[in-house]
């Protein structure tokens, strides 16, 4: 009957072995350590991260500071400081913090999940999820951090996008938000806006599509083609565009064709003396290639200063 009992009394034992080993999971970067397991870690590491996190709610960065080694202070220690200088308040929140050691390592790997509230001094305020990594070595000093974050749909900028496409027609569009494009279009527009005042014709066609649809702001459609853009300068003895503003958008869950808005002003100057000079807000249309196919233009008369 002992034999049974004691039998009955080892199952729970093996149960809870088989559910929690002493290592588990596997690292699955490169290096001597790529394949092995983890363990959980320290307290010791926790306490540490704990500390630092209660001086940075404090916003006291120089405090904060001394839980980190003298490596990563001297590489960031200024990025910290940068951050701190511009906030009014900070409240960091962890709800799990979890230590975990891969095994044949040295350091400390300190998970942790908060939330956390943001006052700058400029008036703006964020709310964020933060799901971080902060590595502390054998000495106790944090030598390493890494952040993911995701904004709560209420904050007032940071967001992945906002906004909303309505068009000129009803369209399976509309209602859409706007996200930020990332096609290089900048990089082409500010080419352009070089090539442009350079009045190098052959660099600016590179910009363009084949066809180029332009709406001016006098209510013009011109279509202008590659050999066409030596007659754009034609009338001119010089011209200057200077950009404001570059705002390149697409609509929310389409294909990668975007548009950009771009606030300026331009002078041209004809060849007779006389000379044109607006602010302009103008929208040029990337096609799926990456070129300009499109663009519609608006245009202010510069206030005199008389």
């Amino acid at each position: 009957m002992k034999k049974l009992f004691y039998a009955y009394m080892l199952i729970p034992v093996l149960v809870i072995a088989q559910q929690s080993p002493s290592a588990a999971g596997k690292y699955m970067g490169e290096g001597d350590l790529s394949g092995n397991p983890y363990t959980l870690g320290n307290s010791s590491a926790v306490n540490v991260v704990m500390k630092s996190v209660a001086a940075y709610n404090a916003n006291d960065v120089e405090t904060e500071l001394t839980y980190y080694d003298s490596t990563y202070v001297s590489n960031y220690g200024d990025g910290h400081r940068d951050w701190h200088s511009k906030m009014k308040s900070l409240d960091m929140k962890p709800w799990a913090v979890i230590p975990v050691r891969l095994v044949g390592s040295d350091n400390d790997l300190v998970l942790t999940w908060s939330v956390e509230d943001r006052e700058y001094k400029n008036g703006s305020t964020q709310k964020q999820n933060l799901m971080e990594v902060f590595s502390v070595n054998p000495e106790g000093k944090i030598n390493g951090f890494s952040q993911w974050r995701r904004n709560y749909p209420s904050n007032e900028f940071g967001l992945s996008r906002g906004g909303k496409f309505y068009g000129s027609a009803e369209n399976e569009y509309r209602g859409r938000p706007l996200v930020f494009s990332n096609r290089g279009e900048v990089d082409i527009l500010e080419k352009l806006f070089e090539d442009y005042n350079n009045m190098d014709a052959e660099a600016c066609a590179e910009a363009f599509a084949d066809t180029f649809v332009f709406s001016t702001s006098e209510g013009q459609e011109m279509t202008i083609t590659k050999d066409m853009w030596p007659e754009v300068f034609a009338p001119y003895s010089s011209v200057k565009w200077e950009p404001y503003s570059i705002v390149p958008l697409k609509i929310y869950d389409t294909d990668p064709a975007s548009g950009a808005i771009v606030y300026s002003k331009e002078t041209r100057t004809m060849k007779d003396g006389t000379v044109w000079e607006k602010e302009l807000m103008e929208i040029f249309y990337f096609d799926l290639e990456g070129k300009i196919s499109g663009g519609t233009q608006f245009a202010k008369d510069i206030p005199s200063s008389e």
